[in-house]
């Protein structure tokens, strides 16, 4: 490859550079192997892309597919409010029709009782009275009347607090498709995001040839395994001996049995995996409901200290938590890692920590 296709990789790393992604861990328990060098250049052999400048575009990568996941846990967000907001409509479309009936059955016992009360109106209590054969079967009949317009009036305020709430049922509902139309469009947002960031990636992997796109996988391993060394290397393990608890256990084995299973951004299985579809599920599987998403898995879940997590734990990456995988033990994880991988294990420190939660907690 000559100085043209150098330089048709420099430039569509220049285009790519202000978008941004989540970083692709490679196996961090062994040394990479050694990244080869560079092929002489002659006449008959093209010269190939240089190491820094495949690491470049390793660092765009990282951005791009870091970009891709912020936009799909935006995607995932925005699809459970949906479903939450359809569950919403459809208890108030029921709480309506119950109303319509009892509102219904209520002016039919408010027309009874005032046909009623017209059919025995006719004269004035006096001279009702003056003609009465009984003047106490009179007086009870009052009592009874008496009795009567109670009831009537509280059969009245029942009516108006049903109409009331049907009025609010509505109000509700038309708020409830409001929200559904604007998460609608969120997501549509975010999938285009989504889209736009892997397409930008897969053009600037095309651009490399294959034994390029082999040392940038290598590159990929060395930047992982850096990163698991030194995490390491602190310490952090030395003192971490806590057991899985039974949740946990079950959560792990089943992501264990998801290893190799591709990467989809927004799949939750049983085929297909994003990260937190896969954690999400894991823990579903083991009996615990968590959020969807890693942002809110961060946001609700109870957080622990690294030196204190356990098998089952999630550990959350990135500033923005944007990443979350499942912790295994022994300084290592489950994740679905990005688009063009499959779920895998890999090293806990190979990517940057923001905290651990514990959905069992």
């Amino acid at each position: 490859m000559g100085s043209g296709k150098r330089g048709l990789i420099t430039a569509a790393v220049i285009v790519i550079g202000a978008v941004t992604a989540l970083a692709a861990p490679g196996t961090a328990f062994a040394a990479p192997t050694p990244i080869p060098s560079p092929r002489a250049s002659s006449s008959a052999s093209p010269t190939p892309v240089s190491n820094k400048d495949l690491e470049e575009v390793r660092q765009r990568l990282e951005k791009l597919y870091h970009a891709a996941a912020v936009a799909t846990d935006e995607y995932n967000a925005a699809e459970e409010a949906a479903q939450k907001q359809s569950a919403e409509i459809v208890e108030l479309a029921k709480r309506i029709v119950k109303g319509q009936e009892k509102l219904a059955e209520l002016k039919k016992r408010a027309g009874a009782a005032a046909a009623a009360q017209y059919r025995s109106g006719g004269l004035p209590d006096e001279a009702k009275l003056m003609l009465s054969d009984d003047p106490q079967e009179f007086l009870d009949g009052t009592g009874r009347v008496l009795q009567g317009e109670r009831a009537t009036k509280g059969l009245l305020d029942e009516m108006t607090r049903t109409q009331q709430d049907l009025e609010q049922y509505a109000k509700d509902a038309s708020a409830q498709w409001q929200k559904l139309e604007a998460g609608r469009k969120a997501k549509a947002a975010a999938q285009k995001k989504i889209e736009k960031q892997i397409k930008a990636a897969e053009q600037l992997e095309s651009q490399l040839e294959k034994e390029e796109r082999e040392r940038l996988a290598q590159l990929e391993e060395e930047a992982a395994y850096k990163a698991q060394t030194a995490w390491l290397d602190s310490g952090i393990l030395k003192d971490l001996d806590t057991k899985a608890s039974e949740q946990g256990r079950k959560a792990v084995e089943y992501a264990t049995a998801q290893l190799d299973k591709p990467y989809e951004w927004g799949a939750e299985g049983p085929e297909t995996y994003d990260c937190s579809g896969l954690t999400s599920q894991a823990w579903a599987s083991a009996g615990t409901g968590i959020p969807r998403t890693s942002q809110e898995q961060w946001k609700q879940l109870k957080r622990i200290a690294v030196e204190d997590m356990r098998p089952g734990d999630l550990i959350i990456y990135n500033a923005d938590a944007s990443h979350v995988a499942l912790y295994i033990g022994d300084g290592a994880i489950i994740h679905a890692p990005r688009p063009g991988r499959t779920v895998t294990i890999a090293g806990a420190g190979s990517m940057p920590i923001l905290g651990v939660v514990r959905p069992d907690a």
